[in-house]
């Protein structure tokens, strides 16, 4: 897959079938629009195309908002696309000023005299340009003059429940990882640098690397135990994850720790990709240390059974 950090860097192809969209989370509504940009590719012999925005417009049109928590940082969403055979990936920067392009322009400047769009498909009710004023009902009105088809996906529901971006977001938001993941099509990651903790973990007997985030916006799930794989360098290994302030020694600080099970390297500093599988438990308060102790063992065993 190319990736263009910028629609001038890309050359127009003879039989691009292009689709648009922040793609937050790749998940399995996107994956049907993919998988017809594919199917479409094959039959008329062209090259897929994905034009993405980045950063996710909320962040540039409401800065003051910092509610909004992302799926995917950029690099993980290319790589999600990458995974599922996008061949060009044009990264859009979205500006204040982009943000002011009409859809008209959208249609006329990048679809068709920068990417050369023969075929378009986009998702259930999607909409473009300025104040969202593009649809497919006008795309479909001036497809002729445009000099591309356009075609419309249904929404695509998994158990009768309509797949989104925000319905993924609250189901993290409250620990319902089995749902996110069903959405997603796969297990919700998180990746960070590991940086020294108090040695809490160590002390119990639950040696744990701290992670730190990147970025601010990509969404920590509820705080809990979680049952994850960790992925280090090219190994994965199974392990528990614990989100939260740790209320037992009256903590104040949100914090994301992983126990990598049968695991003794000196990771400081490195990065870690961390895989969400399922939820143990909520957060709890113990009234001793040695409270917590034999609840982690329990958690273990559960983290295990779960991860067969």
């Amino acid at each position: 897959m190319k990736i263009y950090h910028g629609i001038d860097d890309f050359v127009t192809l003879p039989t691009a079938v292009v689709t648009s969209g922040t793609f937050d989370g790749v998940h399995l509504g996107h994956q049907k629009i993919l998988a017809r940009l594919k199917e479409i590719a094959t039959q008329v012999k062209g090259e897929t195309v994905v034009i993405t925005f980045w950063p996710h417009p909320r962040l540039v049109l409401n800065p003051e908002d910092d509610t909004l928590k992302l799926l995917n940082t950029f690099e993980e969403k290319a790589e999600l696309l990458r995974a599922q055979g996008v061949q060009h990936l044009v990264r859009i920067p979205f500006t204040k000023e982009f943000s002011q392009l009409s859809s008209e322009e959208f249609i006329t400047e990048i679809l068709v005299k920068k990417i050369g769009t023969k075929k378009l498909v986009i998702g259930y009710d999607h909409h473009f340009g300025k104040n969202r004023e593009g649809s497919f009902e006008q795309l479909k009105a001036n497809a002729s003059r445009y000099g591309f088809e356009v075609e419309e996906l249904e929404r695509q529901d998994v158990d009768n429940v309509g797949v989104s971006s925000t319905k993924i977001r609250k189901a993290l938001e409250s620990g319902t990882i089995d749902t996110a993941n069903h959405f997603l099509g796969t297990a919700y990651s998180l990746t960070g640098r590991v940086v020294p903790g108090d040695k809490l973990g160590r002390l119990l007997g639950f040696p744990t690397a701290n992670i730190e985030m990147d970025t601010k916006f990509k969404l920590i799930p509820a705080d809990g135990i979680y049952a994850v794989t960790v992925q280090y360098q090219h190994e994965v290994y199974k392990g528990m994850l614990y989100i939260g302030n740790r209320p037992t020694v009256n903590g104040s600080k949100r914090n994301i720790e992983v126990n990598i099970f049968d695991f003794a390297k000196d990771i400081y500093g490195d990065a870690l990709t961390v895989h969400f599988h399922h939820l143990i438990r909520m957060d709890n308060k113990f009234s001793d240390l040695d409270g917590l102790r034999k609840q982690l063992e329990a958690d273990k065993v559960d983290a295990l059974r779960l991860l067969k």
